[in-house]
């Protein structure tokens, strides 16, 4: 049921290659979410790994008159620091038939790291796509609601739990990580289609 790769010999990492737990929401207007809950195991030696090896960075971005840092740590996983990031490419390629193999990561420090409700920039712009996203460690609330408007779809992600965004949802529909009071750091681990 999990295929399984070492990280280092200390601790097993695996993934449910065959999408057992696996179950779609039909948010209607072509737009589906897939969730799996604790998808992958061994996501705390994952976030250990990915949190020493990435390249992390806090770009600053122009808002209202003033520069503001983005509220959480971004890396690009150009090449793969780790075994299991190629297999999590080829299951997800093959689950959902086109190539995932744009790889990038979000580190949400604590309850005030965050992200607003948004579509996917590139993703937004064609009629249907797909965004894959494995949580690591600790769980936080996310949320997709309709662009517009109506009530919002709440997840608490975390722990090797796969959600797969696909359809129309990027153009149809937003999604956030909100900031809380308290909360475990957590990395989002996303998978994409190169469409450049």
């Amino acid at each position: 049921m999990f295929d399984t790769a070492s990280l280092f010999g200390v601790q097993d990492i695996g993934f449910d290659g065959e999408f057992s737990r696996l179950r779609r929401a039909d948010l209607g207007d072509g737009a589906w979410v897939d969730y799996a809950p604790l998808w992958l195991e061994g996501d705390e030696a994952l976030f250990d790994h990915l949190s020493d090896a990435a390249q992390w960075s806090q770009p600053v971005t122009r808002m209202w008159d003033r520069d503001v840092a983005t509220p959480r740590l971004i890396a690009s996983i150009d090449s793969p620091t780790h075994p299991i990031i190629p297999e999590l490419v080829e299951a997800l390629s093959g689950r959902y038939g086109v190539r995932l193999d744009r790889v990038s990561a979000g580190w949400y420090r604590d309850g005030r790291d965050s992200v607003a409700y948004h579509g996917d920039r590139v993703a937004r712009e064609r009629p249907e796509a797909i965004v894959a996203t494995v949580s690591l460690r600790g769980p936080r609330r996310f949320l997709i609601r309709p662009k517009a408007g109506g009530s919002s779809l709440s997840y608490s992600l975390g722990h090797g739990d796969l959600i797969v965004m696909g359809g129309s949802c990027q153009r149809t529909f937003e999604h956030a990580v909100p900031k809380v009071k308290s909360a475990p750091p957590r990395i989002a681990l996303m998978f994409r289609h190169s469409y450049e």
